[in-house]
């Protein structure tokens, strides 16, 4: 393949593999925020990128705040970074699902609608308070390092460290929705509104902090996404359409499916990207999410969505 030899080709494929873990996080995150909001609240959320954005530019501009006012802190503000992110996030979330979305349930093509509107908001907020020029977010020495497994095959620390995040923030969400009351109130709320207000649940209140946390996993793709890639007003558009693929190829309401499918589409993407041209690539990935949409309509793990 391409004067690759066998063993050139296993490095490449173990390594691009590690490299596209960075690109799985954002897929999942961006995913599990979207199970909220798509799969579990019926809102299609065009905007959702935008709240990615919303976290790195967080990340950036605290980043940037460290490295000038409080320099003994740049090995540990990531940790401090990603909460901060995913609370900015939620807030700005919270206050649109209060003032837009509570008015539009029911109505999904509306709150496409409503929500693409508000991504173009919210990107000329970008450009005109922040700036439309790239921005990056100076990462901690620590944190751009890499793992020698032997001598052809070295393993970001960062999309290691990415990943054990991303499990656990997948884990959390599982004990949200399962375990605590917030979680319950949500899932009894959007499977009937009208009995969960009669037991004197407030819904309205249960619908913008199930937003908020959407937005704010969102925030914290965000802030994964600066260890990628410089961000921009547009940078989210790039993923808004992979994320929403990735919940329906997994499928809805599967958080398992969301994670096997991110893996599965940012793993076979990476791979694809080494061997070909970008545009090439996606075109090929589509081609295999057709396929496996063709034979699997209601995603991989539909048997778990209820009908």
């Amino acid at each position: 393949m391409g004067g690759y030899t066998a063993q050139e080709i296993y490095s490449i494929v173990v390594m691009q593999s590690f490299s596209g873990v960075s690109l799985l996080c954002i897929y999942v995150l961006m995913g599990l925020g979207l199970y909220i909001i798509f799969g579990q609240m019926g809102v299609i959320n065009m905007a959702h990128a935008e709240f990615l954005v919303l976290g790195s530019y967080t990340m950036c501009l605290f980043s940037k705040f460290i490295t000038e006012s409080v320099p003994a802190l740049e090995n540990i503000y990531v940790f401090l970074a990603i909460p901060l992110s995913f609370g900015i996030a939620f807030g700005v979330g919270y206050l649109v699902e209060w003032f837009l979305i509570s008015r539009l349930y029911k109505r999904p093509l509306d709150t496409l609608l409503a929500t693409w509107g508000l991504s173009l908001i919210m990107q000329q907020c970008f450009r005109t308070f922040i700036g439309a020029r790239e921005m990056s977010a100076d990462l901690p020495e620590w944190l751009l390092g890499s793992w020698s497994v032997n001598d052809s095959i070295d393993i970001p620390i960062s999309g290691l460290i990415l990943l054990v995040l991303t499990i656990f923030l997948t884990g959390g969400l599982v004990l949200y929705t399962t375990k605590t009351r917030m979680g319950l109130r949500m899932r009894a709320t959007t499977q009937n509104r009208q009995m969960t207000g009669a037991l004197g649940i407030n819904t309205k209140m249960t619908d913008r902090v199930s937003f908020g946390i959407a937005c704010g996993i969102s925030g914290i793709a965000g802030a994964f996404f600066t260890t990628m890639a410089s961000t921009s007003p547009s940078a989210g558009t790039n993923y808004i359409v992979d994320s929403f693929l990735v919940l329906v190829v997994g499928g809805l309401g599967s958080l398992f499916g969301l994670f096997i499918s991110g893996a599965f589409l940012a793993l076979l993407s990476s791979i694809l990207e080494f061997f070909m041209t970008g545009s090439i690539a996606k075109v090929w990935l589509y081609l295999v999410i057709f396929v496996v949409l063709m034979k699997f309509t209601k995603g991989l793990f539909s048997d778990k969505v209820r009908s």
